[in-house]
């Protein structure tokens, strides 16, 4: 099989794919040796909430071995904790807590990122934050902002929250990315300069997500123009603008010789992730799916850079 380039990554979205969500954590070294087979040199991993962080945090010796063995790089690591925005001072504080394990575990395995989904609003679920990827217009019809909640008050400990994310992300050496998704607070271009600006952490980044944003209406080319002084990773799929999916380059319909351009005028030095599947998506053959892409990004980017 043909290596893939250092700089394309193999996102976690394809493990989510095989295995569910979330996957065994058990089963990482297993996966790692799938997406070395698939070609790639590089691969994300994530820690999913407090059980499967924690796993994958106890598992944290035999992944560095397995990679350095399979001469694979994981540059980020996925901490994903919805209670970081929880208007609970006590859930706040668990995952901080958990977040501070999941850049021990960032550090120690080589990687140069952590990446969180972006905070959702303090919605109150009927029955708790539902483990989800993603939070669907059907899900969010039932959810309200508890009573007695003063949102000032709620945006003033959240900025705090996140900056004191971010400083535990640099005392470890690591940027902390934004993922933009629906029903977040942070969803778009717009949204995440403003909270970037509040926040004032210069390791706060944004994980531009192709297929997400252009559901949102979020214009690519225009976001990579704005965001240039923000963005070194970005999570690469298409999208045919009516529903959440993670398709391979050219089955849905982003202008992709527009978002090029975008990357060559902000003069784009990065990282990309293959974030392509989801149960959501339909794919029939998935490893087709990543080698693809990945050999049409090769084309459309990296063999243009040397």
């Amino acid at each position: 099989m043909e290596s893939i380039h250092a700089g394309i990554v193999a996102c976690y979205l394809y493990v989510i794919t095989k295995y569910g969500y979330p996957p065994p954590a058990k089963d990482t070294p297993r996966h790692l040796i799938e997406l070395k087979a698939l070609g790639f040199k590089s691969v994300e991993l994530e820690g999913i909430r407090k059980e499967h962080l924690e796993e994958m945090y106890a598992l944290r010796n035999q992944i560095k071995t397995d990679a350095e063995t399979l001469d694979l790089k994981i540059p980020v690591f996925c901490i994903v904790l919805p209670g970081l925005s929880s208007p609970d001072t006590n859930e706040r504080q668990q995952n901080l807590e958990l977040f501070e394990k999941g850049c021990q575990v960032a550090e120690y395995i080589g990687a140069i990122s952590v990446l969180d989904n972006a905070p959702i609003p303090p919605w109150s679920f009927p029955k708790g934050i539902p483990v989800s990827r993603h939070f669907d217009e059907k899900i969010l019809a039932n959810v309200t902002i508890p009573r007695g909640l003063q949102w000032h008050r709620y945006w003033e400990v959240l900025i705090e929250t996140y900056r004191a994310a971010c400083d535990l992300a640099a005392q470890r050496g690591l940027d902390f990315h934004l993922h933009p998704c629906y029903g977040a607070l942070v969803h778009s271009t717009d949204a995440f300069l403003l909270f970037a600006e509040n926040v004032k952490r210069d390791n706060l980044r944004f994980n531009l997500d192709t297929a997400n944003q252009f559901f949102m209406k979020d214009n690519l080319f225009l976001s990579l123009l704005r965001l240039k002084d923000h963005i070194d990773y970005i999570h690469l799929s298409d999208n045919r603008g009516y529903c959440i999916e993670h398709l391979p380059a050219c089955d849905g319909t982003i202008e992709w010789d527009k978002f090029f351009e975008g990357l060559d005028r902000i003069g784009f030095n990065g990282i990309f992730g293959i974030d392509v599947g989801g149960a959501e998506t339909g794919i029939e053959d998935l490893d087709a799916a990543y080698r693809t892409t990945a050999a049409w990004l090769t084309e459309k980017w990296f063999n243009k850079r040397t």
